[in-house]
Parts: C-alpha cells; sequence; structure tokens
C-alpha cells in the first residue's frame, strides 16, 4: 500500500475537491487522481478490496485522501465520508514515463535525420536510436502509445508522415502516408484515446492521421488564421496551436472527440514564435522562442478554463527552434539555436509547481541541432 496526503493539491485541481460528495462526476475524481499521480509523492492509497479501506473517521485523523479498490474498480474519496466511483475504461494520457526523443532537425549532412532518445527516469544525455525515412526539420513530432511520427518539414514543403516503434530498436523510421499537402514549421499534438496524431502550421490546415492504421491525413478543421513555426499541446480532449512567427501571441484549441475549427482561447505571457510546446495533464507549457531576439521563457496555461498564459520561469539557455516533450511530471526542450550556434542542451521543468527558476540542464544530445520535432514514450 501507497498514499500520499492531497491537500497541497487542492489548487491543482483547481478547488473541485471541496465540492465533491455523492453526486461528484467520475471526470472530476480522475482529475483528482491525475493530479496526486503527478505531484511525484507515491499515488493514491490502494486496497484490494472495499472490506480493507479503514474507519479514518473512527477516532483517527481525517486526512483528504483518495483509495482505489481492485476488486470492484472503483475510486474512493476521503473527506467526511467515503465516496465510491465506478471508474471508466483509463484514459491514456499524453505523457510519457520512459523516453523523451527528438527526430530530425538542422544543421545535417546536408540534414540531420537521426532519432535521438534520452531518460525520463534518470537525468542523462541522449542516445541516437534509429533515422527518419528522411532527413528534415522544421517538422512535428506526434505520439501513439507504441509509435513516434514525425511529420512535415524542410527542405522544401514535405507531406510524409514517419513513424518508428518505441519498445524496440530500430534503423530507419517507415514511410506510412502523406498529408495533405506539403509543409513545414508546424507543430504537432495527439489523442491516445481518440487515436489520432494531428498537424497545425504552415498555413491554417489542421490534418489528422490514424495511429491504428497506417495511411494518409485527412482535413481535421482549420485554426484561426495561417500559422508558422507554433507550438503544440495536448489535453485529453483538445489539441492546442500556440505562438506563431511572425509573432502573435495566440492560443488556439480544437477538439478531438469530433472534427472542428479552432477556436482562440487566450494569449501567450510573451509574444513569440519558433518555441516548443509541452503538456501536463492540467496544463499547456511553451518554452523558448522567439520575439526580436532568442527567448528563454516558459509559460504555461489551464486545459480546464480558457484563458491567458502566465510566465513561470526560463530555460538554462536562451533559444529557439527546440523540441519539447512531457514525462508525467517534468516537461523537457531539448536542442535548438542559441547564442553562438546549434544547442545540444536537454533542459527539464517540474510540472507540479511554478518554479519560477531556472530549468535544470540535466544532459547533452549526441550533436547539437535546432527545428527538430520532439515524442514521447
Amino acid at each position: 500500500m501507497s498514499g500520499t496526503d492531497i491537500t497541497n493539491l487542492l489548487d491543482i485541481v483547481q478547488r473541485k475537491i471541496n465540492a465533491v460528495d455523492s453526486s461528484a462526476s467520475t471526470s472530476d475524481l480522475l482529475y483528482l487522481l491525475s493530479a496526486i499521480r503527478q505531484s511525484g509523492e507515491g499515488s493514491v492509497f490502494v486496497y484490494d478490496n472495499e472490506s480493507q479501506i479503514p474507519n479514518l473517521l473512527d477516532g483517527t485523523p481525517d486526512p483528504e485522501m483518495i483509495t482505489y479498490t481492485l476488486d470492484s474498480d472503483k475510486l474512493y474519496f476521503q473527506r467526511g465520508s467515503w465516496v465510491g466511483k465506478e471508474l471508466p475504461t483509463p484514459i491514456i494520457p499524453f505523457q510519457g514515463s520512459n523516453y523523451g526523443y527528438i527526430s530530425g532537425g538542422a544543421p545535417g549532412a546536408p540534414v540531420a535525420n537521426v532519432v535521438e532518445r534520452f531518460s525520463f527516469t534518470s537525468d542523462g544525455g541522449g542516445t541516437d536510436v534509429g533515422n527518419l525515412f528522411a532527413g528534415r526539420y522544421n517538422c512535428s513530432g506526434q505520439s501513439s502509445s507504441t509509435h513516434g511520427y514525425t511529420c512535415a518539414g524542410q527542405p522544401g514543403a514535405i507531406d510524409t508522415i514517419d513513424k518508428f516503434p518505441f519498445t524496440s530498436g530500430f534503423t530507419t523510421a517507415t514511410d506510412v502516408g502523406n498529408l495533405t499537402g506539403g509543409r513545414n514549421k508546424v507543430a504537432g499534438q495527439s489523442s491516445i484515446p481518440n487515436g489520432y496524431g494531428y498537424n497545425t502550421g504552415g498555413g491554417n490546415v489542421i490534418d489528422k492521421f490514424s495511429f491504428s492504421s497506417d495511411g494518409d491525413a485527412t482535413v481535421a478543421g482549420n485554426t484561426l488564421t495561417s500559422r508558422s513555426w507554433v507550438a503544440g499541446q495536448s489535453s485529453t480532449t483538445h489539441g492546442y496551436t500556440s505562438g506563431n512567427y511572425p509573432i502573435t501571441s495566440d492560443i488556439d484549441k480544437f477538439p478531438f472527440a469530433s472534427d472542428g475549427d479552432a477556436t482562440d482561447v487566450g494569449d501567450l505571457a510573451v509574444t513569440r514564435g519558433i518555441a516548443c510546446g509541452q503538456s501536463s495533464v492540467t496544463h499547456g507549457y511553451t518554452s523558448g522562442g522567439y520575439t526580436t531576439a532568442r527567448n528563454d521563457t516558459i509559460d504555461k496555461f489551464s486545459f480546464s478554463t480558457d484563458g491567458n498564459a502566465t510566465d513561470i520561469g526560463q530555460l538554462s539557455v536562451e533559444r529557439n527552434g527546440p523540441a519539447g516533450s512531457s514525462s508525467t511530471t517534468h516537461g523537457y526542450s531539448a536542442a535548438g539555436y542559441q547564442p553562438g550556434g546549434p544547442s545540444n542542451v536537454i533542459d527539464k521543468f517540474p510540472f507540479a509547481s511554478d518554479f519560477s527558476g531556472t530549468a535544470t540542464d540535466v544532459g547533452d544530445l549526441t550533436s547539437g541541432r535546432y527545428y527538430g520535432a520532439g515524442q514521447q514514450y
């Protein structure tokens, strides 16, 4: 049995804890569960069956806590009395727990085709694990539960969708389809529950392609305006596109559940483009980028409430064109173009708190590059 007191997580779940009773929605409890898992302090209390759940109201302290029972597949919330809720099919989150990846980029010979990964479980440098079907930069990255994808890019305007496996070694990624048109300076989003990868930027088209079967993309909708050099983020229900170059601060979102156009939901804290995106269960992040100079800002915006982003910290070095990856606890920003040339730095920053400081340099890629795509497993 393992557990953690969730009192300090009230802000993360946006005070929904205060309204939990027998009528609380399962989604609220699952949201709370996700927040606990992202706290990095163990997990919920887990029991084999309901009969093992203690009566914490019987002369013992009454902490706010969650319990999960294996036999009934129910999630219980303790706040004055136990409230039981049956769990639906688990929602597979966007974040990874094993590795972050960066694929493609510039410079190269003539363009980088390397796929490199770095560990989420221990700090350290990157390892070359394979190659794209063809070298490219200014491309987008998507992640299913089993494969990484790299779409679009330069030189020119590429329409290719590459995929590579996470769990076995590979030499060269597979060309599995094409976008609806050639694009570059793009961002990627992923919906693992719905089984699709998305590509935005390089125009105003939102492309989507299936994770379950190889094939060409279809048009899912349009962003508000034509976008270029954007960052992408993914919640469990929506894809987000943030920033732009030439410079704008727009944050758009579009639905995963059905095809549709994006809506404007807020602005970045610092107007910029050529940044990268990361995603926790509750928030989207945009890091690095370019305004009138290279930028080191990390800002975040809420997935549950539309609104503007807030500045929460800085990368270890200002740079544009990094690649973003997301673990269950941290955001990662790898590579980019920094003063002096291509960067090989892998930075990470925590999701659990606004750290108001500088991201940690946790390792180096095998070589410096920029304008690559990020994935996670």
